[in-house]
């Protein structure tokens, strides 16, 4: 493979390398430019000679200051770079470059769960929420004797899963912190891909009663609801409950006849316009920005165009790009709530004497990216070309179609149980790679380098880092992970989190005091 370098924008003064072993000093490329020292694959290498306080740019952007002289052909990494300020919120430009409306995509289907509340499944998983983790090891256990004595009678039924997480006592329940977990968890605990009713294990003395996460529904004790989508509640404490084998029994009874009634939903064709696919990127390198983060987003423009609804999130890595986002906001309205998540993320951190600055990871700065800002240009590029539809606050279920800011933290398991509140399919972007996966909903993975795909063949599910080397195009591997999205959601093809089994635990969002 000949010398080969990536310049994104025709304002850049840096690039990336290519080729997977790096390249030695010495090395020229194809128009003169010659390397002054080892630079490894998708670093940094100057296209120019900097003094110190120069601009570095790519994506078109600032992504920080020289510290010092930089020869062309050197290295340009973390050490060598002053972080920018980021974005002023209160000086950006609102709704003033609305995107016109990409052209309607019609014809393309999946064979989803159709729920009696309107909402649309793509698994048929009966899901045992808890209110507490301190009956988490018992549903555990309950799960494991469902799955091996009950399950095999329920053929259509994909999956047993223990919906088990940190939260429920021991906190500040009245703070005003408190709603985001509890509003995160009463939405996943009704989420379509359960049929919209799971059963609901309770200790009895946990600060999170099951009246509390679910206000709006009757909830009751017994195993016979009034309404079909009624969530079945059994307690732990009950005084008829006599030792650990009544709880085990009790538990399994809920759930045959809970099994019964899914077992009887069947996949039926559903417009794509269905889809609520979450878009998250970990393990970022400095080709997410080149590779799979556009593909992501030419496949959540056509997602957008089929009438689908498309969430990016990660305020603190969208953050030192808000202000290419405010323009493309449908009204000034929407750029307003966008700021809005911005600031509340700022206030957050500065109470924790933290910044954006620890965002990036040691993996991170080994594939490349020198800081959050070079990893906010790069990661906002999932979010396509159309206009910003809606933002939604912690913990708030989305229900806008387009494109739609989900405002979550930028840790993976943290946003990914966020975005579950709303989202029926998954799609994660890694450079570094991660076996990341999530029980309740299909995670399709996608990699910037072809070398992870092809190390990690049984884990990764598409290969963008084919763009890098021009064996495909962004658009033809756009089209690629769209139909995946219709295959997957469809249970025609699973993937490979899936076939193993590897689903992360959940973690909500608490940002309130714990007593």
């Amino acid at each position: 493979m000949q010398p080969l370098y990536i310049k994104v924008h025709a304002r850049d003064n840096v690039a990336i390398v290519v080729n997977p072993e790096g390249l030695p000093a010495g090395t020229v490329f194809p128009d003169g430019l010659t390397l002054a020292e080892r630079i490894p694959q998708s670093h940094k290498v100057a296209l120019q000679d900097f003094q110190a306080g120069e601009p570095i740019v790519r994506y078109g952007q600032v992504i920080g200051l020289a510290l010092r002289p930089i020869r062309a052909g050197s290295w340009v990494r973390e050490d060598v770079l002053d972080l920018p300020m980021a974005p002023p919120l209160d000086q950006l430009a609102l709704a003033t470059e609305v995107p016109p409306a990409l052209p309607a995509l019609t014809g393309h289907t999946f064979q989803g769960f159709r729920n009696t509340n309107g909402s649309i499944g793509t698994k048929n998983i009966l899901g045992i929420t808890t209110t507490v983790q301190c009956v988490a090891p018992t549903v555990d256990y309950a799960v494991r004797r469902i799955k091996l004595e009950l399950l095999p009678r329920f053929p259509n039924v994909d999956d047993v899963i223990a919906i088990t997480h940190t939260y429920g006592c021991g906190v500040a329940i009245d703070a005003p912190g408190a709603a985001i977990p509890i509003q995160t968890l009463k939405h996943i605990s009704l989420h379509p891909n359960l049929g919209g009713a799971p059963l609901v294990v309770s200790l009895g003395c946990e600060k999170l009663q099951p009246a509390r996460m679910f206000p709006d529904r009757h909830l009751q004790r017994n195993l016979m609801p009034v309404l079909e989508d009624d969530p079945y509640v059994i307690r732990l404490q009950d005084e008829d409950l006599r030792g650990f084998g009544d709880m085990i029994a009790a538990i399994m009874r809920a759930a045959e006849k809970r099994l019964e009634q899914l077992n009887q939903r069947q996949r039926t064709a559903c417009p794509a316009s269905e889809l609520i696919v979450g878009l998250q990127c970990g393990g970022s390198d400095a080709f997410s920005g080149v590779t799979c983060n556009p593909a992501v987003g030419y496949a959540a423009d056509l997602l957008v165009r089929a009438g689908a609804t498309v969430m990016f999130s990660e305020v603190t890595e969208v953050r030192d790009a808000v202000h290419l986002l405010t323009p493309r906001a449908i009204n000034v309205d929407v750029a307003r709530d966008l700021i809005r998540e911005m600031k509340w993320y700022d206030d957050y951190l500065l109470r924790g004497s933290a910044d954006r600055s620890a965002n990036p990871t040691p993996g991170n700065k080994r594939g490349g990216l020198s800081n959050i800002v070079e990893k906010a240009l790069g990661s906002v590029a999932k979010a396509g070309s159309s206009a910003l539809m809606s933002v939604a606050s912690h913990g708030e279920r989305v229900t806008a179609k387009g494109l739609v800011f989900a405002a979550t933290p930028a840790s993976d398991f943290i946003c990914g149980t966020q975005q579950l509140a709303s989202m029926n399919m998954h799609v994660f972007t890694t450079g570094e790679g991660t076996p990341y996966g999530l029980a309740m909903v299909p995670v399709i993975k996608v990699s910037s380098r072809t070398a992870l795909a092809e190390r990690w063949p049984d884990l990764i599910d598409i290969d963008a880092g084919r763009i890098a080397t021009g064996v495909s195009t962004m658009e033809e591997v756009g089209w690629e992970i769209f139909q995946c999205l219709l295959d997957v959601a469809s249970g025609r093809k699973k993937t490979w989190a899936d076939h193993w089994g590897l689903h992360n635990a959940l973690a909500p969002f608490n940002p309130g005091p714990v007593t």
